[in-house]
């Protein structure tokens, strides 16, 4: 299975190519340089690959949430790139990714992926693994650290920037037994590709105009909008 994957939904820009099992990548933090990086790395990529984009069984993206104008680039670009090659995409959680870096290391715990969303909030899901696969505990949302609620007790690891702003808040909201802190992981194309290949495998990829963005703080304003 050949699949290439890019994530600039965060300060974090990546590309990473899945062939057969194993992953090469490029990752470099660098806020509001995604334009000018993102195409560059993925023809790197396939360059040292040897490979074309019709070669590919499929694309995947970062599809949010995240900043608006990260998960906006890579909709497109992924768009652009997958009506050219004529292939189907596979949408990644941007959340699912950063928790997956921690199923390797860590598949018994709980895992809470937090990224700081601004505005006083949170992007916030829950996750566990079964079977080496990641699982989400509810839903995606965009919630101010205070007001999160969860199970209370587990052993858990909370990773992404969202724990490094609100430290006190999610310690306190989840109150683990044992919680380990990586506050310094960003979401990272490797991870997107890695979960691609379930949903490739699964059938449950998309065609390209169907590839859309999650942004989570416009979906709550549209439905309190339409509330009123």
């Amino acid at each position: 299975m050949k699949i290439l994957a890019i994530e600039t939904a965060t300060e974090a820009c990546s590309a990473a190519l899945l062939i057969d099992g194993e992953i090469i990548d490029r990752f470099q933090i660098a806020p509001r340089e995604h334009g000018h990086l993102i195409l560059p790395m993925v023809d790197e990529l396939m360059a040292e690959a040897g490979l074309a984009l019709p070669q590919l069984d499929a694309l995947a993206f970062g599809r949010g949430p995240g900043s608006f104008t990260g998960v906006r680039m890579a909709t497109g670009v992924i768009q652009g790139l997958a009506l050219a090659a004529d292939l189907p995409v596979a949408p990644v959680s941007t959340l699912a990714a950063l928790a997956q870096q921690a199923v390797s290391q860590h598949p018994q715990q709980t895992i809470y992926a937090a990224l700081d969303a601004r505005m006083s909030e949170v992007y916030w899901c829950q996750y566990t693994v079964q079977d080496g696969v990641l699982v989400a505990r509810g839903e995606e949302s965009v919630i101010a650290p205070d007001a999160v609620r969860v199970e209370q007790g587990h052993d858990a690891i909370g990773i992404g920037h969202g724990w490094r702003t609100y430290t006190k808040e999610l310690t306190e909201a989840v109150s683990a037994k044992n919680l380990r802190l990586w506050v310094d992981s960003l979401p990272r194309a490797k991870e997107v590709a890695q979960l691609a290949a379930n949903i490739v495998l699964k059938g449950e990829t998309v065609a390209a105009e169907n590839a859309l963005p999650v942004y989570l703080r416009d979906n709550v304003a549209k439905k309190k909008a339409q509330q009123k």
